[in-house]
């Protein structure tokens, strides 16, 4: 089988990695990094140029096309490779949206009772700023758009919460993503991220994880795309679960179906667990990225089967099983991410892939026969073992032998 894999990322390093390991076939990246290069070819295409993507598949002959990223989702890749007649693997973009614009997301929560938090739809900068004089606080903006997992912000104060109506929606740090904005109440408990794969009708919920979202040790620093992850969520019990599965897992497929958007693909609910209940924080509309680090290398089932199910609408046909034990991921990320940093420094000392650790690249190129750093974060470390402490030890072993410049991690990845 001819598979093309789009995205550069360590999700997509993850999603190649799983196929290349059950024999999958052939392996095409797009664009790529220098750690899927050790085990697919690169074609040197950007993720967003969708109708290059569909011509390479055409003339390539590629059998299944999977999208880890959420731009070319937005851009309705997925729809353009249906319309010619190519299979692929991810929602449409009108299912896409549920992650593409957090105002449809708690519009969608709210008409069919998910639980969410409390929110305003903040339309322009004046009207922002008579709301949030008289806000409760702390008070969490959201550009409504995607923003590569930045655009959240949590404001303590008015003063805050100024500035960051200034950022997005008037300097617009984040492009259009900001053109709208999310007023939301602040929820305090333990955050946990489960992934699910669904067929347009069965959603198959993953192994539960956890994330850690901000760039410094003891939570604090800025919002990033994500410094580690952890699987299974020590806190998500098997009640909370059932739980979910009834009031939020199967509702959000049946309100998608009910507003005529079938959702074909993995979809992503990032939870708060407080005192009383579960709470919907955001969805994603594909594999999240340090999730996938975490999740896939625990998956026992074919990765392969299971896509091919989702496409065909046999979903509640698989049994899917995971491994027993834990996975750990710490991110090695440029110092200065999400910010400003500095790339181009040569990596060394990566430590070969093991049953007990691998390696997934995120921002690595080659240059000159060598693999220099190309992004914020690097590489993500996922140690295996039979428990989370054994797992973290393994992850954190190969991550302090990694060298390039401006290296950083978190250490409290736990």
């Amino acid at each position: 089988m001819n598979i093309l894999v789009v995205g550069g990322g360590g999700r997509e390093h993850a999603i190649a990695w799983k196929l290349a390991q059950e024999g999958a076939g052939r392996i095409w990246c797009a664009p790529g990094n220098a750690g899927t290069a050790r085990l697919a070819r690169r074609v040197d295409i950007k993720a967003t140029e969708i109708e290059r993507l569909a011509e390479f598949a055409r003339q390539n002959a590629i059998d299944l096309t999977v999208v880890g990223m959420d731009d070319p989702l937005m851009l309705g890749v997925c729809d353009l490779f249906e319309q010619r007649g190519l299979r692929i693997f991810g929602p449409r973009k009108a299912a896409a949206l549920i992650e593409g614009s957090k105002v449809f997301a708690k519009n969608l929560m709210s008409k069919y009772n998910i639980p969410t938090a409390g929110y305003k739809v903040l339309q322009d900068p004046s009207s922002a700023r008579e709301y949030l004089r008289d806000a409760g606080y702390p008070v969490v903006l959201k550009a409504d758009g995607l923003a590569a997992g930045k655009g959240v912000l949590i404001c303590q104060d008015y003063l805050e919460a100024d500035k960051a109506v200034r950022d997005l929606m008037e300097l617009k740090k984040f492009g259009g993503a900001g053109a709208s904005v999310v007023a939301e109440e602040f929820l305090t408990g333990r955050e946990v991220s489960v992934l699910a794969f669904c067929d347009g009708k069965t959603v198959a919920p993953m192994l539960s994880a956890r994330d850690f979202k901000r760039a410094r040790d003891g939570g604090q620093g800025l919002n990033t795309g994500g410094m580690g992850c952890i699987a299974p969520c020590e806190y998500y019990t098997p009640e909370i679960h059932e739980y979910c599965v009834k009031r939020i897992y199967e509702p959000t497929a049946a309100a998608l179906n009910k507003e005529g958007i079938k959702f074909v693909g993995v979809l992503y609910f990032g939870l708060m667990l407080t005192a009383s209940q579960p709470y919907v924080l955001e969805y994603n509309a594909r594999f999240g990225d340090p999730e996938a680090q975490v999740v896939l290398p625990m998956l026992k089932s074919n990765l392969l089967d299971i896509f091919q199910a989702c496409l065909d609408g046999t979903l509640d046909k698989v049994n899917i099983e995971w491994r027993d034990g834990a996975a750990v991921c710490v991110v090695a990320a440029s110092d200065g991410y999400p910010e400003a940093f500095e790339t181009g420094f040569e990596i060394k000392n990566i430590t070969p892939d093991s049953e007990t650790a691998v390696t997934f690249h995120a921002g690595t190129t080659a240059r000159d026969g060598r693999l220099v750093t190309s992004g914020g974060r690097v590489l993500g470390v996922t140690g295996l073992g039979a428990d989370l402490e054994t797992a973290r030890a393994r992850a954190y072993a190969v991550v302090n032998k990694v060298d390039f410049a401006n290296k950083y991690f978190r250490s409290d990845i736990i």
